[in-house]
């Protein structure tokens, strides 16, 4: 556990809490919250003896069908025979199943960078390591640069779209290399999709899991946490091939034993409603992200902002020799906006910050971005 690197969230959390005033542009989370029909399906849940029990371990076979259902309808991936669905506490739980279930210690893993710092922490918990592989300039998978990484230890290759940090969405035709890559060489591609509704302009999420031939070696991955307003229930899920049910099972019923029945039965009502409920919230960020990519562009030539087409980040890129963890102590202590340090997805050379949009309404995130672009052109002056 020394080896893993501190969870960011937190740390920056406590300066906040130390920095009354403080506007947060850091937690990647948003300010609605779930379907009232969700809501209302828990509270008929409640008197159900069942709803206190232990449930089955991959899921309430009516959620799971619901999962299926959108699965088909809004993905391509069919499941049944060939592919399991498994309901897990939040898509971390699921990346960490994914990670303990296709990999023995010693074995490696690689995630192009910038990656998603829970996903390294897992992997270095499994006792793996992690392979950190260099993205374009507009953080889309470089593949000589995966195919180079690759080892006889390497089991899998973890791609995250749309990206936490990056905002990049993963174009089509590279992640359809990197499957036909991972089937010539037997390993696994882990895609973490959990932003998958979260596309702006003429970007389109892809899902690799229904490529042709993808049944085999691909764990898809998703989460209700930002679509619907769920972060705080921790339900997701995850699409895995068929033979990995057995090691997937022993980690769920070892670490949770089955989500929680609650949680589930709010899932059902959610998704039973569906895309439709997400999409006014996904139009209001796209003219936030406007907002926030403009305003970070006024400080060319001293920092870059790549056009974030998916998600609720953009990762901004500062001029500087300063420590970026330094940097970010007194933008929160001398201007109160906090943002999180690019060292914690990986980016070590160079100084970046991810600028979350998501958790705030619009107002407030204006305000928090001009205190961010006030407070860089004074401590960069």
């Amino acid at each position: 556990m020394d080896a893993v690197q501190s969870p960011i969230i937190p740390i920056v959390g406590q300066l906040i809490r130390e920095t009354p005033g403080t506007i947060s542009l850091g937690q990647g989370v948003v300010h609605y919250g779930p379907p009232p029909a969700a809501l209302d399906a828990v509270r008929e849940a409640l008197t159900s003896p069942g709803t206190h029990e232990y449930g089955p371990g991959e899921g309430l076979p009516s959620l799971v069908q619901e999962i299926s259902r959108k699965l088909l309808d809004e993905n391509g991936i069919s499941t049944g025979q060939a592919v399991r669905v498994m309901v897990t506490a939040g898509a971390n739980m699921a990346f960490t199943h994914a990670v303990l279930a296709t990999t023995c210690p010693g074995d490696e893993v690689v995630l192009p960078v910038p990656f998603y710092f829970n996903h390294e922490m897992a992997i270095t918990m499994a006792g793996c390591r992690p392979v950190p592989v260099r993205t374009d300039a507009r953080y889309q998978l470089d593949l000589d640069a995966i195919r180079g990484a690759l080892t006889p230890r390497t089991r899998a290759v973890v791609t995250v779209s749309p990206n936490n940090p990056s905002g990049a969405v993963l174009g089509d035709a590279s992640l359809r290399e990197l499957n036909a890559l991972c089937r010539e060489r037997g390993l696994i591609h882990i895609s973490d999709e959990t932003y998958e509704y979260f596309t702006y302009g003429g970007a389109r999420h892809t899902s690799p899991a229904a490529f042709p031939g993808a049944a085999d070696c691909t764990i898809a991955i998703y989460s209700l946490s930002k679509a619907f307003g769920f972060a705080g229930w921790r339900i997701g899920y995850m699409a895995y091939p068929e033979r990995l049910a057995s090691a997937m099972m022993k980690s769920q019923d070892t670490i949770l034993i089955c989500p929680s029945i609650a949680s589930q039965v709010a899932a059902r009502a959610a998704l039973a409603i569906g895309r439709p409920y997400c999409e006014p919230h996904v139009r209001e960020l796209a003219s936030i992200r406007d907002l926030v990519v403009g305003e970070l562009s006024t400080l060319a030539p001293r920092a870059r902002v790549p056009a974030a087409e998916g998600a609720f980040y953009c990762l901004l890129e500062v001029e500087t020799d300063q420590d970026p963890v330094s940097l970010n102590e007194r933008l929160i202590r001398e201007h109160k906006v906090a943002v999180i340090p690019g060292t914690a997805f990986g980016m070590h050379r160079g100084c970046y910050f991810r600028v979350a949009y998501g958790a705030l309404q619009k107002a407030t995130v204006a305000d928090g971005v001009g205190r961010l672009v006030t407070g860089l052109r004074a401590l960069l002056a």
